[in-house]
């Protein structure tokens, strides 16, 4: 097989791979075609969890080795590893604590967090903020936040596969240094990622699943609350009874 074809049988690899992860339905496939692509996921392939749909590099890269959030924000560096860099201003990696008991993870930086650097400092990091500091009595400085990806879609667009596949090692490296007790995804794309394609946030929002042996409860994402115009309140109430949930589990008193 010439040099050529081989680099077009990776590349279709690579984004049948990245697909899956984003829990996108990959395309009907001949049966010569699937031959030659050897592992790459087809239609009626049901994944349990993102993880093993991920790129083999993606698992055994460079994160692999880093045993705290410093060194992994280090090897992250001025990341060029998708093509979000060249519209990005700056890398939302993540913070607060390193030993923290809760993580949030939401989607990606948007305006305000692309310009700061920080994530969830606009209206929906306030919404954020408040059911931190208001509801469960904490700080941010208690908890850690981040998101699935590190630098915003242009226009706030949707990340795309190839995306969520590039930065998902980088997350995963998050979560193993901190090792919460609860991790809190926040809406569609964190829930997904995390989870697998078979997430609904409608559906399952609410109830508990495990990521690497971690607790998961998903709820909604602050921004799809602020956008429900005329379903606000009845959105909180339900963020509400998944927070006391989360509350209820590491043992903290209703505010």
């Amino acid at each position: 097989m010439n040099e050529g074809l081989d680099g077009l049988i990776e590349y279709v690899q690579r984004a049948l791979k990245a697909g899956a992860v984003a829990g996108l339905e990959p395309p009907p496939l001949s049966a010569r075609v699937r031959g030659l692509l050897g592992n790459a996921p087809n239609a009626g392939d049901r994944p349990e969890s993102q993880t093993k749909d991920l790129p083999e590099t993606a698992l055994t890269g460079d994160t692999e080795s880093c045993g705290s959030l410093d060194e992994l924000r280090e090897v992250l560096g001025n990341c060029r590893r998708c093509k979000l860099w060249q519209g990005r201003k700056k890398i939302v990696f993540g913070e607060g604590s390193p030993r923290a008991r809760l993580v949030f993870v939401g989607e990606a930086p948007g305006r305000e967090e692309d310009f700061e650097g920080r994530p969830f400092v606009g209206e929906a990091g306030k919404m954020l903020t408040r059911i931190i500091t208001r509801v469960m009595g904490l700080t941010r400085d208690d908890v850690y936040i981040c998101n699935v990806l590190k630098c915003r879609p242009p226009q706030n667009r949707d990340p795309e596969p190839d995306e969520i596949a590039t930065c998902f090692p980088f997350l995963t490296a998050q979560l193993s240094a901190i090792e919460p007790e609860v991790i809190c995804v926040l809406g569609r794309v964190a829930g997904t990622a995390l989870l697998g394609k078979r997430f609904k946030i409608t559906r399952d929002r609410g109830n508990w699943y495990s990521y690497n042996g971690m607790p998961v409860m998903p709820t909604f994402h602050p921004a799809y609350i602020l956008r429900a115009e005329g379903r606000q309140r009845e959105l909180k109430l339900l963020v509400w009874e998944d927070i006391k949930q989360v509350m209820k589990r590491l043992g903290l008193e209703e505010k």
